[in-house]
């Protein structure tokens, strides 16, 4: 039986995106705070250029691609309920762009403005979406062949697999493609701190981000009938539960407080609608927990420069969310019940091959045609001189 669509509804997922939307300024403004200062016009360029490309990528080919709609196909898509539809892609393509958002906190002071452009489209056009089309839209069997075999299909609310960790497993990728920083690390395998530029930026982003979650992972329900106050407060419990194993194992430091909360929002949004409070808040610790250690691995003992700490933050935790919401959803441990954790460790396991495949196509290809890393001079002298450049030939 059709779902019932009203105006109302039309309104409820137009506002929803609007937060999303806002989010992005968040993903701005914590990448400003944590690069050097000459690294700083370069990260405010990029995600608002990322948004645009990633815009026109879903709009043509990627919401086609997950969903089978076209805006091409006559006028009735256009204006069937209260043009529900377009607001459903607006809401969508704010999930989608996060994609080369997340991704630019990983490369962020050494990669080449226009081959991540080029990047972005191909990522939120194809990769992106055909997992989103399995995960959300039954494509190909998969959630039909998990329901036959384990009872359940694979459970991912608002993206805690879906979005974040194919974000970051894609990151992952792009960030051992580059290499790390010149400087960072010394021939003896010394790490030389980069510290952030602004704290005050840093936390505002993470502000941003914490309070635009509730759009992301509330209006997720797509309808004003399928609001769920369980979903609100399981996202506040994660966000606590993340900063709060952020503070004790990071040792006070900001740049693990603020991205505590961060953690525990990723880990959440899969397993949001179905969780008990106390399950969200245990998730919300693993997660947090998880980052400070995975970025301190990563950075330390792995050699991986990955800037903000994408792969740990939504590689990691939303991976760790994928199989957080086949546990502390199941009824045995107070739940709603309705998931499998079969069916989620396979579901995410698929994600983390889709992005890891998919993101070394990409960035292998364009590193090899086109070169994805400034040259010596650019990364000292700092990002920004691409975008100087592109500003002093567009004045002349």
């Amino acid at each position: 039986m059709e779902q019932l669509i009203s105006a109302n509804d039309t309104l409820f997922v137009l506002l929803g995106a609007i937060m999303v939307l806002a989010m992005h300024s968040g993903f701005a403004f914590l990448e400003l705070g944590t690069v050097r200062h000459k690294n700083q016009v370069n990260a405010l360029v990029k995600i608002m250029v990322d948004f645009s490309i990633s815009t026109i990528a879903y709009f043509f080919i990627g919401y086609s691609v997950a969903y089978g709609v076209s805006f091409f196909s006559g006028a009735d898509v256009l204006a069937a309920k209260n043009g529900y539809e377009l607001v459903k892609f607006f809401f969508l393509l704010t999930f989608a762009a996060a994609i080369p958002a997340i991704v630019s906190g990983g490369i962020a002071e050494r990669a080449k403005f226009n081959p991540q452009i080029a990047a972005t489209f191909i990522l939120v056009g194809f990769v992106y979406p055909f997992f989103e089309g399995i995960a959300w839209n039954g494509h190909y069997g998969i959630q039909a062949m998990l329901t036959t075999q384990f009872g359940f299909a694979f459970h991912d609310f608002a993206g805690s697999v879906v979005v974040h960790a194919m974000g970051g497993w894609i990151g992952l990728m792009a960030v051992v493609l580059l290499g790390a920083r010149t400087g960072r690390y010394g021939k003896d395998g010394q790490l030389y701190a980069h510290p952030p530029s602004s704290i005050p930026f840093l936390a505002l982003g993470a502000w941003i981000l914490t309070v635009g979650w509730f759009g992301f992972n509330v209006m997720s329900a797509q309808a004003i009938q399928g609001i769920s106050g369980l979903v609100a407060v399981n996202s506040l419990m994660a966000l606590v539960g993340g900063t709060l194993a952020a503070v004790v194992l990071g040792k006070n430091d900001p740049g693990f407080v603020h991205n505590g909360p961060l953690a525990g929002l990723v880990a959440v949004c899969a397993g949001s609608d179905v969780m008990h409070p106390l399950g969200a808040l245990v998730t919300g610790l693993v997660a947090g927990a998880l980052f400070v250690w995975a970025f301190m691995m990563t950075q330390n003992r792995l050699k991986i420069d990955d800037v903000l700490g994408v792969w740990p933050l939504h590689g990691l935790c939303g991976a760790w969310g994928g199989l957080a919401a086949g546990i502390f959803g199941c009824q045995a441990l107070g739940g709603i019940g309705g998931v499998s954790f079969m069916s989620q460790l396979v579901g995410t396991c698929l994600a983390i091959m889709v992005a890891l495949v998919g993101g070394f196509v990409v960035y292998a290809t364009l590193k090899r045609l086109v070169g994805i890393r400034l040259t010596a001079e650019e990364e000292f002298e700092g990002a920004d001189l691409t975008i100087h450049k592109i500003s002093s030939t567009a004045q002349d």
